[in-house]
């Protein structure tokens, strides 16, 4: 008997042990969106806001490694397919890391908007963290401002520089539409797609991307460590300006990815029409 108890009581040691080493800052792993994509394939992270828990985190997971938010303040709506996210006033989703985004050296940025014009309304759509840039703390965003429902002022904020110009499609008339934005670095030129299409006419100050006046080749976000979603900065507590004039995005967003390499027509295409 004696020995049986001593067995008891070491099991039972041996599972206190192991439960109080159980992680709690994350959501258990559950049911969620998963994406078809190979080990070592070029989707680097996706969040389809298709969770149906009760746990926002959970319901904006990345499914390619599993990567939850720290913060998820926006509300579920309907999506382009399943459920997406809806913009809160002042508020964005915080992802401590984008898996290893920040090797990239050419990368495509896909997501699904839908939005009505809100003029005098300058709202940033998404930003990955970077300390290195002492003003906006940001190797990458994007903003738009004086919508109409046939265009908009758009900028892609990339290392500095300013991609900026009139985005001459109705990305605010209350449809959902698709875009993409590619870098490749053996041509150092930014290509946009709207609804599976490359849009065309766009000028140099949006598309040709610089250092030091020469095509800048490999981008660098080596020094990037977050993501924020439907929003810039201050939105999600992160280092950065705290401007009035900078705002949320106040529409839905789903399907949001990023990719490590330029997509081509055929694969942003495919995108586009799988609703995915």
């Amino acid at each position: 008997m004696k020995i049986n108890f001593k067995i008891f009581l070491s099991l039972a040691i041996l599972i206190l042990a192991v439960s109080g080493c159980k992680k709690l800052d994350r959501p258990l792993l559950g049911d969620y969106p998963k994406d078809a994509n190979p080990p070592g394939g070029p989707l680097n992270f996706f969040a389809a806001f298709d969770g149906t828990t009760t746990n926002p985190l959970m319901n904006a997971v990345d499914s390619v490694k599993a990567t939850f938010p720290s913060i998820n303040p926006l509300t579920t709506t309907g999506g382009i397919s399943g459920k997406g996210i809806m913009g809160v006033e002042g508020k964005a989703i915080y992802y401590p890391a984008t898996n290893n985004f920040n090797k990239v050296t050419s990368f495509s940025i896909a997501l699904w908007l839908k939005n009505v014009a809100a003029a005098g309304r300058t709202e940033f759509l998404f930003s990955l963290v970077d300390d290195s840039y002492g003003w906006h703390h940001s190797a990458a965003f994007v903003l738009v401002e004086n919508q109409t429902s046939t265009n908009a002022t758009m900028k892609f904020g990339l290392m500095d520089q300013w991609l900026e110009g009139t985005f001459q499609k109705p990305l605010f008339d209350g449809n959902w539409h698709h875009i993409v934005y590619s870098y490749d670095q053996t041509t150092s030129k930014m290509t946009y797609y709207f609804d599976g299409l490359v849009v065309d006419g766009m000028n140099a100050t949006q598309t040709d991307v610089k250092n030091s006046g020469a095509p800048r080749g490999a981008i660098d976000f080596s020094n990037a460590y977050s993501l924020i979603l439907g929003g810039w900065n201050k939105h999600a507590g992160a280092q950065g300006p705290g401007d009035d004039w900078i705002k949320n995005y106040s529409g839905a967003m789903d399907q949001f990815r990023l990719y490590k390499k330029a997509l081509t027509a055929s694969e942003v295409s495919t995108l586009y029409t799988s609703k995915k």
